[in-house]
């Protein structure tokens, strides 16, 4: 190829004069040849076009592999005064090298977004042109993997413009990626590869789209910079509970500020996400059972309202003083000095209504998010109450608590262990912490006394009882609200109830319901369909079936 001024008036495109009246921008092209050396290439567009060096690098190898190559858009104006002071260059040097220019969009040919690396090496290079290893300083932040979410949408907004970005993949699976690795050649380079996602659900309609491996290219005022992004793996394990977030700036004080300035803004978006913010959630566990979660599992519950809460008076009237009322008050009492965490026990037979008031509990309280831990996720007290703290206002509920918390002398070494951790997270917060624990037992007489009998752990407990008549006849209108229930039959329910747990009435209904269903197509209940649901339930079932059900003491009361 040469470039002499005939060939250049005859150039293919259209040429910068004849342009420059319709006053759209101009796309200066490049055009190979064999004649002109790259060195000359990239000291023009550096000092001409005013090219970074690794610019410069990158559009001088497209020409070579794509015989030509956009070096930039510009205004009529400014394109014809880059083409002539170009041009001076190159008959001052004396090379073929042509350059044209077109109107933007009309040219097809590769510009700098084109660029192509397969490895990371190579991209890290072409990002840190001429900037020794020694003149970079790394810097690690963590964040608990079960608020990869929150995480998510903070780096997507913080890093949204970045120069190139990149998914990345690891040969070996229990790998943490990091730029040093990035950094390896050979066969054990990093691959650069589409981005992997994985949805993670928050409760809304669309999942959140969580990236696993990821590296940006950035660009400062100042200076480049570099963001890795990894999900921290262990051999055999799921993965650990940890996303691990790596900046690579220059080194000194100018790249150290803008680096804690980051990591700083990325801290404040992580916490106004609030993915889980005001929602019920349970950590998974992990697939080996080892009691390691793999992230956060959002419950959806429907509202319960205060009147589907069938507790006696007493019971109701602590609930509100003890936890709504409390909560309410919350901003008075830490003004005059006073602690703002608190602890709940509910306890009672099984069935009589535990989980439901806490439903209840957890969908009354404006802004709180709800914990659920059971006695097989007491494992992951701490990433529980790392959560807890990081989600305040939070409800932590511990359900059957007597099953970790019992008297010492009937604890294994491994259940005094869990014992212990539970106590001391409940002492080590804060007297301000906006955080509250409500535990459910079955068995209180079992609980130990270092949890039951000391304030600040447990201020209040309430007991859920067996229904009296007025709870059972509201239990029997609420659970069958759909049939015809006429007054006579309410009160022979009632009457042939006493002693049940609220789950057993519940189911009772249930089977009533598909026993007028199947006589009259459920136009009427009568005495027959109580009968028939009762005796399924405790007497023909026999003794076992009615203790599963919570009917003990209604067949107490019939066999007198």
């Amino acid at each position: 190829m040469t470039n002499t001024t005939e060939q250049l008036e005859h150039a293919p495109g259209v040429f910068v004069d004849k342009i420059c009246a319709g006053g759209a921008p101009i796309q200066l092209v490049l055009h190979n040849d064999d004649k002109t050396t790259l060195g000359f290439v990239v000291r023009l567009l550096r000092e001409v076009f005013d090219k970074q060096e690794r610019d410069a690098i990158a559009l001088a190898k497209l020409v070579l592999q794509h015989g030509k190559a956009v070096c930039g858009r510009y205004p009529p104006s400014v394109a014809k005064a880059l083409l002539e002071a170009a041009q001076e260059r190159i008959r001052a040097e004396g090379c073929p090298l042509l350059i044209t220019g077109e109107a933007a969009g009309e040219a097809d040919g590769p510009d700098l977004s084109d660029v192509q690396f397969e490895y990371a090496f190579e991209a890290l290079e072409w990002h840190f042109t001429n900037i020794p290893p020694s003149e970079l300083a790394t810097t690690v932040r963590q964040f608990p993997g079960h608020m990869r979410a929150d995480v998510q949408v903070a780096i997507d907004k913080l890093f949204a413009d970045p120069v190139r970005f990149f998914g990345a993949y690891t040969q070996h699976r229990y790998e943490t990626l990091s730029f040093a690795r990035m950094k390896q050649r050979g066969r054990n380079a990093i691959s650069l590869v589409p981005p992997q996602y994985h949805q993670v659900d928050t409760g809304e309609t669309a999942p959140v789209k969580c990236l696993y491996n990821g590296l940006w290219l950035c660009r400062a005022s100042e200076f480049f910079y570099a963001v890795v992004l990894s999900y921290e793996l262990e051999f055999k394990r799921e993965p650990k509970p940890m996303i691990r977030i790596e900046i690579v700036a220059p080194a000194g004080s100018g790249g150290e500020a803008f680096v804690q300035r980051s990591f700083d803004e990325l801290e404040r978006a992580v916490h106004a996400a609030r993915s889980y913010r005001g929602k019920i959630l349970s950590l998974e566990e992990g697939a080996d059972y080892s009691g390691r979660s793999r992230g956060i599992m959002v419950h959806r519950v429907a509202p319960v309202r205060r009147e589907d809460v069938i507790l006696p008076e007493q019971a109701i009237k602590l609930l509100d003083r003890n936890v709504l009322s409390f909560v309410a008050t919350r901003g008075a009492l830490r003004r005059f000095g006073q602690s703002t965490r608190k602890g709940i026990l509910l306890y009672g037979p099984p069935g009589t209504g535990k989980t439901h008031t806490i439903r209840y509990l957890a969908t009354n309280l404006p802004g709180h998010t709800t914990l659920i831990i059971t006695a097989e996720g007491v494992g992951e007290l701490s990433a529980y109450m790392a959560l807890a703290r990081l989600l305040q206002p939070t409800m932590v509920v511990i359900e059957d608590v007597d099953l970790i918390a019992s008297k010492r002398d009937d604890l294994t070494t491994c259940e005094e262990v869990a014992l212990n951790k539970l106590l001391n997270e409940m002492d080590g917060l804060k007297e301000d912490a906006d955080i509250l624990f409500v535990l459910t037992t079955n068995r209180p007489e079992q609980l130990e006394g270092a949890l039951a009998g000391r304030p600040g752990r447990i201020d209040q407990a309430i007991e859920m009882p067996l229904p009296d008549t007025t709870g059972r006849d509201k239990l029997i209108r609420l659970y069958g609200m759909g049939l015809p229930l006429e007054a006579e039959i309410v009160a022979e329910t009632v009457r042939r109830t006493e002693g049940v747990s609220a789950a057993f009435i519940k189911e009772l209904m249930r089977r009533i319901a598909q026993s007028c269903i199947a006589r009259d197509g459920g136009n009427s209940v009568t005495t027959a369909d109580i009968e028939e649901a009762l005796d399924d339930m405790l007497f023909t079932g026999g003794r076992l079936n009615v203790k599963l059900l919570g009917g003990a003491g209604a067949m107490a009361a019939g066999s007198e």
